[in-house]
């Protein structure tokens, strides 16, 4: 593979994505709504909610409009972070109809066009974050960990792991990755942290983990160069250790009491376990704010 669209590329993780595939060699375009701050690729502007306009942009990098002005040729893959990123930036209505929206529209144009992957952005909140209603079924938490979204976003994205899966079954030619991605900090994001500490119940809604947003990068690279044996994958991908000085036991017996823990867990190892995307993409966290 190596023509990719990156849709969201104007954001930090779709920004990382491009950073990291131009580094390796790949041809790439970013699609967005917003313009990015420093444009590393060709952009192209659209509103992907819009069935027409996803569909366009892959026929324009695809160049079957006009091969002359084809940025890539025909792409080989899809790598979809686009969406609003979190819950409570927008009313839940307008989360939920974009982030599920915009992500049929990608699968389906993907699978029109005849694209290999589609990388994705799913999320930790899949898990059940905020951990307040309900707490974690144990220490580390794996993809097996059953969906318990508790927000419209995680509702839509939940639901977009099973059209991934629907999908695939519809067109087997396509792979659907889906990278449940943890907070994502940036280098100039560090400093805060050491306040944490004080006080664990601030960040224990997603089990004090985070990563770097080049982490994010590189999953994304790997999503594509992996032998992936499913046709609709989930990884996790967090950094390798938790955000908090204090050890996971510390920390558990303090706001999690009686959720098992898995005798091998680390002092300091992420509690959002990224074990599957080791084994299978080959991911390597690169980054810790311990150094």
């Amino acid at each position: 593979m190596h023509s990719i669209v990156v849709t969201g590329g104007s954001g930090k993780a779709g920004t990382a994505a491009i950073r990291e595939l131009l580094a390796h060699g790949y041809k790439v375009m970013n699609v967005d709504i917003v313009p990015p701050r420093e444009q590393h690729c060709h952009f192209i502007k659209a509103d992907l909610c819009d069935m027409g306009q996803a569909v366009d942009v892959i026929r324009r990098a695809a160049g079957t409009m006009d091969r002359r002005r084809s940025p890539l040729g025909q792409p080989d893959a899809i790598i979809h972070m686009a969406g609003i990123p979190a819950p409570g930036l927008a009313p839940d209505n307008v989360t939920f109809q974009n982030n599920l929206m915009s992500t049929y529209n990608i699968f389906s144009a993907a699978t029109l066009f005849g694209l290999k992957r589609v990388v994705w952005a799913s999320s930790e909140t899949v898990y059940g974050l905020p951990f307040t209603r309900s707490i974690p079924v144990a220490a580390p938490l794996t993809e097996e960990h059953p969906p318990k979204p508790e927000s419209s976003y995680a509702l839509a994205k939940s639901m977009c792991e099973q059209m991934a899966m629907e999908m695939h079954r519809w067109n087997p030619g396509t792979k659907f990755i889906g990278l449940r991605i943890s907070n994502i900090l940036e280098a100039q994001d560090y400093q805060a942290i050491p306040a944490y500490a004080a006080d664990p119940a601030l960040r224990s809604w997603n089990m004090w983990s985070w990563v770097d947003s080049r982490d994010v990068g590189q999953a994304c690279r790997l999503c594509l160069e992996a032998d992936v044996g499913g046709g609709a994958e989930i990884f996790t991908i967090a950094a390798a250790d938790t955000i908090m000085p204090q050890t996971n036991r510390e920390l558990l017996a303090k706001v999690f009491p009686g959720v098992p823990v898995a005798a091998d867990l680390g002092d300091f190892d992420t509690l959002l376990s990224i074990a599957k995307a080791r084994r299978v993409l080959g991911y390597k966290p690169q980054h810790t704010w311990r150094k």
